[in-house]
This record gives C-alpha cells, structure tokens and sequence, in this order.
C-alpha cells in the first residue's frame, strides 16, 4: 500500500476532466489517399506552359472520375507547399492555409471525385530569370454535379528548372472576390 494518498477532490476533478474530454467530438480526418510515385511525363515537365497545364489537367475530371494524383505529384518539389488565401466570413481578416502536397490530395480528393470539378486556365503570365520563374494563372472552375462555376482566382506558381525539367516548388492561390477581381491582364 502507498504511503501516499490523494485526496478525494483532487481524485474527483481528475474523473470530471476524463469524463469532459471523452465528450468532446473527434475530428474526422479526411481519409489517407496513396499516391503512388511514378516517372513524370517529359511533355509535362520539359516546359514552363507545360507543368502548368498538366497541373490543371491532373485535377480535373468528371463526377466519379479518380484523380491523377500520381501524375500530379510528378510535378511538384517533394517539399511544395500548397497555400490557399481566404477571407474568414465572420471576422473578414486574411487567412492562410499551408498544406504538403499529399494533405492537399487527402483533403480534396472526396469532393473532387463526388462531385466532379475541372479547373481550366484562362491566361498567364510567366516572368522568367535564368532557372526560376513564376507564373500568375487565372482560373476558373466548375463543379460538374452542378454545372456551375464554383470558383474563380489566380493561382501563382514558383518554378525551378534543375538542368533537365521544371519543376513547380509551390502553389498559392486566392480566388476571385467583388473586392478582389481578376487583374486586367489576367481576364
């Protein structure tokens, strides 16, 4: 026997907090996708106009249509991060949201494939110097259960060239707003 002995509200208050925290509801995560790593294709990777419309075709398709989440990959950094810029309805403040290539995958991927989404460029503009550039591309995208243009915004993308491909270090986006339309140069 313990020569030590709580006492009895120190005991009770412990229960209490395992009773309380038992009764908070779980999160659900969003289920883990596997992409499996392939080679990518050389048409997707040898230029600038071309990663980035591979990245537009890779996620986009039809209402049950799987994702060509390896090919994607394919194209990214393993280190990308994805970045989407928001503004949070009630408090209107800025906000960001920063994710790995296979969070951005595990959190999109349900809607993607339920609902059916396609994502098309409708202008860019590359600035290039020597192995970097970045590309501003305006988007728009539809929900192919609905029919509707669900989103608009410009995509910005970092790219490096390594001596044999292009590959794209990260993505950030925002989308189109009444106080945020697309630049003239983008439309």
């Amino acid at each position: 026997m313990s020569k030590y002995k709580l006492p009895l509200p120190a005991i009770a208050a412990a229960l209490l907090l395992i009773v309380a925290l038992a009764a908070i509801p779980k999160v659900k995560q969003a289920p883990h996708v596997v992409v499996p790593t392939i080679e990518p294709r050389p048409q997707d990777v040898s230029s600038i106009d071309g990663i980035v419309a591979a990245s537009y075709e890779t996620i986009s398709g039809g209402v049950g249509v799987p994702r060509q989440w390896s090919r994607d990959r394919s194209l990214y950094d393993p280190n990308v991060r994805f970045v989407s810029i928001s503004v949070n309805p009630q408090s209107k403040a800025i906000v960001s949201r920063s994710e790995s290539h296979q969070d951005f995958v595990d959190g999109s991927d349900a809607f993607l494939v339920k609902e059916g989404f396609t994502e098309r460029e409708l202008k860019h503009v590359t600035k290039r110097f020597g192995n970097v550039a970045t590309v501003l591309s305006s988007y728009e995208g539809t929900v192919a259960s609905t029919g509707k243009v669900a989103t608009r915004g410009v995509n910005i993308f970092q790219l490096y060239f390594d001596g044999k491909r292009w590959w794209i270090l990260s993505m950030v986006w925002d989308e189109e707003r009444p106080d945020n339309p697309l630049p003239p140069e983008l439309q």
